[in-house]
């Protein structure tokens, strides 16, 4: 709150879009977009609602004590004015420097913790969001699969009077296996990388947000403690101005479909190969040996999507973020030239959890605190598409080097990480140099 209640300076959002309109106008597209980008660079200040005098920073609509309200503050936020103050690198949408880590987990604080250490938060570096609509395409589509062949199993079950076990697989990678009961109840213990609900949660280094737009109203509230109408207003809470700061309704459904259109057509990253050829010979041989030596086996080099348009909203959201019941309906982006025309997702990736540690490697363990309950030990697997542009690296960016990265790779990784190390020289430093191709500047390789 401002000392003496004084503010003369105007709103920094000038958008107000209506979700409902651009589904029955189809042609207001391209002004929805520009909305979202204008919305993703414009620096929110207290005239349209950012900080949280009476609210923390947890997804959850928390209140807090007034008296312990802070303007800003690098822990338990609110931490930075615009959405591009950290997702820069390169350019506006990407990842971001150490600089710009965040505190998951110090935002749940009442009063507001100062401390980072590893029992209070976990410290985490920005990721890109380029091709993200794709990556969320991509994670529907396999959390569709899935669910089909829970559903057949249980039907199986239920037909057979007795216990089936149904191996899961989505788009060729195993999520582990489940045991269908009769009476329609599924015994999990075998399940692998995944939530027991079976959704693909592609965002956050964690796999904790199904969508783009879950992830957004959560960044929005922790970062700038702008709280969304669909999370935070009158129909969940009873309150039009849950955080108490005189702002109504900060955020609408419209700003965040605005936001959430703008960050899903941004552009895939693709792979740029060398002008000159010798070098590019090299970075050839990095991109064969890195399958030989097993890295592509998490790092999925490509993965086949069925349809590229982008069906905003999700219908995997949970409570908080809006379903495609709860409007009109649908706002519609065709990805397909985000992608290049291309029907597979080239993201380095299976969506999927991985415990990178085991007695003697333990970078990747160094978190104490269960975000979303999921097990400290356990992370996506990250997406390699942009390691040209993406540095520092590591869920905490303290990693400067790709080379850095890869040493650390323990746990399930640790066959791949020997494989690695026992290739000769002139061969690892082709690996990096096939990983520096992957979302380098420049046009797209043939």
């Amino acid at each position: 709150m401002l000392v003496g209640g004084g503010d003369w300076d105007p709103p920094a959002i000038r958008s107000h879009p209506d979700h409902d309109q651009v589904v029955a106008h189809p042609g207001l597209l391209p002004q929805l977009i520009e909305q979202g980008r204008e919305l993703f660079t414009a620096k929110f200040t207290e005239a349209d609602g950012a900080g949280r005098p009476a609210a923390t920073g947890d997804s959850k609509p928390t209140p807090r004590s007034a008296a312990n309200a802070v303007a800003m503050t690098r822990t338990a936020g609110p931490d930075a004015m615009a959405c591009d103050s950290c997702h820069n690198q390169p350019t506006t949408g990407g990842s971001g420097d150490f600089a710009a880590n965040v505190f998951v987990g110090a935002h749940f604080s009442d009063p507001p913790t100062v401390r980072i250490d590893r029992e209070t938060t976990n410290e985490r570096n920005t990721i890109g969001l380029f091709g993200s609509g794709l990556i969320e395409l991509l994670a529907r589509e396999m959390t569709a699969e899935l669910s089909t062949r829970r559903a057949k199993g249980l039907a199986e079950a239920a037909r057979q009077r007795a216990a089936v076990r149904i191996p899961l697989s989505a788009k060729g990678i195993s999520f582990g296996a489940i045991v269908a009961q009769p009476d329609g109840t599924i015994d999990a213990k075998d399940l692998a990388g995944v939530d027991y609900d079976l959704v693909v949660r592609p965002f956050g280094v964690k796999g904790i947000a199904a969508s783009l737009r879950e992830f957004s109203i959560a960044a929005l509230n922790q970062h700038h403690g702008m709280e969304a109408v669909e999370r935070f207003g009158w129909e969940r809470t009873g309150l039009r101005d849950f955080d108490g700061d005189g702002v109504e309704e900060e955020v609408s459904v419209g700003q965040v479909t605005a936001l959430v259109v703008f960050q899903a057509q941004l552009p895939a990253p693709r792979q740029v190969l060398d002008a000159d050829a010798r070098q590019r010979d090299v970075e050839m041989l990095g991109r064969e040996v890195f399958g030989q030596v097993g890295c592509t086996s998490c790092h999925i080099p490509s993965l086949p999507l069925s349809d590229l348009v982008f069906r905003e909203p999700s219908p995997f959201n949970r409570p908080g973020s809006i379903t495609p019941r709860d409007v009109s309906g649908t706002v519609d982006v065709d990805l397909t030239a985000a992608n290049g025309g291309d029907h597979a997702v080239h993201a380095y990736t299976d969506l999927k959890r991985h415990n990178l540690c085991d007695a003697k490697i333990r970078h990747f363990c160094n978190e104490e605190r269960r975000q979303d309950n999921v097990a400290t030990e356990l992370f996506l697997t990250a997406k390699l598409w942009d390691a040209a542009t993406s540095a520092p690296y590591g869920h905490r960016g303290d990693l400067r080097t790709l080379s850095a990265a890869i040493l650390n790779h323990g746990g399930e990784a640790s066959r791949q990480r020997e494989a690695f190390l026992a290739l000769p020289e002139n061969q690892k430093r082709a690996v990096i140099a096939f990983l520096r191709t992957l979302g380098r500047p420049g046009p797209p390789a043939p």
